[in-house]
């Protein structure tokens, strides 16, 4: 049996991303797929690809990670831009859409958003058939067949659902959680790359981490939407909004 430890949308927040790869760490994981969205929103987008690059065997784009190296006019794309560096820039836009492979006789297909885009935003809350096409194949998929199980990114809520056999699982956010103010990742354990059924199960890990801590680094660093990032990263909603 091995285990996978799958992260997602880290957004330049180094003390979270810290605290998840310390857990990892101690659950004897080496294996590491990323789901996107390692930059943007907080102050550290250069160290997180660079700590991404060294820790992660496979790293999908996310929403962020496509938009940020465009050509734009926005102050805030800009300065991460600028924290960023050509190097990095460029490594951005390599990234794939989508992890694919067998474990313990199930397809997983892992992506950021949707098999459709990384821009297509589907919730927890959203209707049975809009989380149904989440299982789903599209031309920039890797494989034309439908998954057996789905991991996400992208919307911050970290859940598992079932649907008929299928399975779909998101991982939360390692940097910017919107439930509750911890740093959110899931584990999957089978056999990998075996398409003989045996047992699987995914495990959703909440990691406390220094809030103050992160909040300090986005301070110093004079970020953009200062006071939006601060309030999510102590209240778990977004940009401060009252549930």
């Amino acid at each position: 049996m091995e285990k996978i430890a799958i992260i997602s949308d880290i957004h330049g927040n180094i003390p979270a991303f810290h605290a998840v790869l310390n857990d990892i760490k101690a659950r004897e994981i080496s294996r590491i797929f990323c789901l996107g969205d390692l930059v943007g929103k907080g102050p550290s987008s250069d160290i997180a690809v660079d700590l991404v690059q060294a820790t992660c065997e496979k790293v999908v784009t996310g929403n962020w990670d496509a938009h940020v190296p465009q050509l734009t006019d926005s102050k805030t794309i800009k300065w991460h831009q600028n924290k960023l560096g050509k190097v990095r820039l460029d490594y951005l836009r390599g990234l794939p859409f989508s992890i694919e492979f067998y474990m313990s006789g199930k397809f997983v297909r892992l992506f950021h958003a949707s098999p459709r885009s990384v821009h297509e935003r589907i919730q927890p809350w959203d209707s049975y058939e809009s989380r149904l096409s989440l299982f789903e194949s599209s031309d920039l998929c890797e494989q034309e067949i439908e998954a057996d199980v789905v991991g996400y990114g992208d919307i911050h809520n970290a859940l598992i659902q079932n649907f008929n056999g299928k399975t779909l699982f998101n991982v939360g956010s390692v940097g910017n959680p919107l439930e509750i103010p911890q740093a959110s990742y899931a584990i999957l354990e089978g056999e990998y790359n075996s398409r003989e059924p045996s047992s699987f199960s995914i495990q959703l890990v909440r990691v406390p981490y220094d809030i103050e801590l992160a909040v300090k680094q986005a301070l110093e660093e004079d970020m953009p939407s200062l006071e939006a990032y601060i309030l999510e990263l102590r209240t778990a909603q977004y940009r401060g909004i009252k549930k």
